[in-house]
Order: C-alpha cells, then sequence, then structure tokens
C-alpha cells in the first residue's frame, strides 16, 4: 500500500492584513459619504453650518486625542511661558471648535456667489498689494481661520489671476472632491509635485497674485529659522518666488471678526532688496515673514492651525544651520 503524502496547508493570511473593502471600495464609500455632507452643509444657511461646525469642533475635542495632545503641546512651545495651563487648555478648547467652524464655512461659502458673499468678508491693504500690469505680487500666507475664502479675492482681483499651489490628497477621490469644490472660485491650483514647469510658465505670464501657504513644516530641506523664539523647517519659496520675478511680497492673514464673518489682511511689503539694491538673502526675507506669521498667531492664537506638528527635530542638513546665538538671531517677537 502506497503511504499518502499529506501536503502543508497554505499559510492563511493574517486577518489584520486583510481589507474588509477593496481599496477602490472604501474611497468610493467614504467619497459619496463626503458629498453627501457637502450638500447637507450646502443647504442651510451659512450661520447654521457654521454653528453645526463648531459643534463638530466640540466633539472632535472631546473624542480625537492625537491632535488635542498636539495642539496642546504645540501651544505650550509657543506660550509656556506666557500663559497658565488654563489659558492654553481654553485656547486649545476653541481652536477645535473654530476648525469645525472653518471646514463646514468652507464648504458653504463654496457654493456662495460672490454678491452673497461679499457682506461677510472685510478687505485691508488688499488693493493697495495688487501688482502692475504684466506684474507679479506674492503672498506668504497661513492656515488662519477660514483660509480658503482668500481664493475668493479673485472676484476683486480685476483682469489679475489668483494663482496657488496644493498638495494633492492621499486619496484620489477625495482629492478630486476637493478641486472640485476649489474650481468655483476661479483660481488657478497648482499640484506642487506634477505641476511645476506649468507653474512658471502662468507666472512667466504675469497679471498673477501668488499665494503661498508658508506656516507649516517644511521638510529636512527648509530653512532653520525661528519661530515663535524655536528654529523650526520654514519653505524658502516665497523669498525664492519674490526674488525671482523681482515680485512685491506680502504676508496675509484670514481673521475671525465674529460668527460666518471674515477679515482679510494683508501687510506692508517685505523688502526683498537692500536699499544699494542688493538682494536680502531667503534666510533674512523668510525670517521676516515668520515674524509676521508669528504677530498674526499672537493677535487670536485660536485662529491658527496648532493641530500641525511645526516644531520637529532638525534633519542632518538643518543641524548645520544651527545658529550658535538663536535668541539674537530670531528676534521672533515681532512686538
Amino acid at each position: 500500500m502506497i503511504p499518502l503524502r499529506v501536503l502543508p496547508s497554505p499559510p492563511r493570511p493574517e486577518a489584520s492584513k486583510v481589507p474588509l473593502f477593496p481599496q477602490n471600495t472604501m474611497e468610493f464609500i467614504l467619497s459619496w459619504l463626503a458629498r453627501f455632507l457637502i450638500w447637507l452643509v450646502q443647504t442651510m444657511p451659512l450661520v447654521w453650518a457654521a454653528r453645526m461646525g463648531r459643534s463638530a469642533g466640540w466633539l472632535a475635542w472631546v473624542l480625537d486625542r492625537r491632535h488635542r495632545t498636539a495642539a496642546v503641546e504645540n501651544l505650550r512651545l509657543a506660550f509656556g511661558s506666557e500663559l497658565s495651563e488654563f489659558e492654553i487648555q481654553s485656547i486649545a478648547s476653541e481652536h477645535f471648535k473654530r476648525l469645525g467652524e472653518n471646514y463646514t464655512s468652507a464648504i458653504k461659502t463654496a457654493s456662495m456667489s460672490d454678491a452673497e458673499l461679499r457682506p461677510h468678508l472685510e478687505f485691508i491693504n488688499y488693493p493697495e498689494t495688487l501688482p502692475p500690469s504684466k506684474g507679479i505680487s506674492v503672498y506668504a500666507i497661513g492656515h488662519f481661520g477660514n483660509f480658503e475664502i482668500i481664493a475668493r479675492m479673485q472676484a476683486w482681483a480685476g483682469n489679475r489671476r489668483l494663482v496657488t499651489t496644493y498638495r494633492a490628497l492621499r486619496s484620489k477621490a477625495l482629492d478630486a472632491l476637493l478641486q472640485e469644490l476649489r474650481r468655483k472660485s476661479g483660481i488657478l491650483y497648482f499640484e506642487r509635485t506634477k505641476d511645476a514647469a506649468a507653474l512658471r510658465s502662468t507666472l512667466h505670464g504675469g497679471d498673477i497674485l501668488f499665494g503661498i501657504l508658508s506656516d507649516q513644516h517644511a521638510g529636512k530641506r527648509g530653512l532653520w529659522i525661528p519661530f515663535f523664539g524655536r528654529n523650526c523647517s520654514t519653505t524658502a519659496a516665497p523669498a525664492v518666488y519674490a526674488l525671482r520675478f523681482r515680485a512685491k511680497l506680502f504676508v496675509g492673514a484670514c481673521y475671525r471678526t465674529r460668527l460666518a464673518h471674515w477679515c482679510l489682511e494683508l501687510s506692508e511689503a517685505i523688502p526683498t532688496h537692500l536699499p544699494d539694491g542688493t538682494a536680502r538673502s531667503t534666510e533674512a526675507i523668510m525670517t521676516e515673514v515668520n515674524q509676521h506669521l508669528e504677530r498674526n498667531v499672537r493677535r487670536d492664537p485660536a485662529n491658527w492651525f496648532w493641530v500641525h506638528r511645526r516644531w520637529k527635530a532638525p534633519s542632518a542638513f538643518q543641524r548645520g544651520m544651527e545658529d550658535p546665538n538663536p535668541a539674537v538671531a530670531g528676534n521672533s517677537s515681532g512686538a
């Protein structure tokens, strides 16, 4: 009798590695859930949408431990020697409510006409920053308040075009939905990793208002300069583009003045050249930009994006840029 050979059973996949739904199915579900929420918010009056967002923000404050911890730790880094722990916790809690308010307000305002939106907006120093014919103005902007509404300046820019860059979301379906919302503003969006050539071509055409988000961690090759007295990785892009195109450089912020009302405020021009015509270094220009951004944060701390890890450990490249006397070099209070 020939003995039977028992073959080993194939290994069973680990349960934790088997997704409940295929990736494209999950994206489909999430994108249609997002579409439903967008539809729901856009059917509401703006004030109702803002109030709903504040309620959602409070719930996130209670449930989202990871981002709550990040916000509180960032506030301690920035204000630890100036504010009590009670004040820091209060700002962080209000910040979460503002985040919810900002998200729902951005969704609602994307569906509003310029005439409907105008009573909710105030501009400070905006017309003065518009470039001459065929010129360019560069705006270093931050994640202040309902910053997406800055795109609506297009309606009052005359024949000039607003241009900005963005980083695509990992989910292609959600990224397409976000861009669908943004396109209604008329602003030109360029993906940072794919559209560099198209961006350069557009900028060379002139009549451009170029907004660059400048207040987040800029990776291992970013400038290592102070913000709130602590060095952090900072993008050089606003300074680089302003120098390359001989453009004026401004710092912009969106302030919440009251529920569902905002003020878009722009700074005076930041000099990119010395009186003798010599170009300033990108480090010097961006240090001044950071000083303006810090003043904007101090004006209304709950208005900024504290859930982002702004202060990270330096890379080997950035450790070589450490200033031996940052307290003197930084002058970051800007007060």
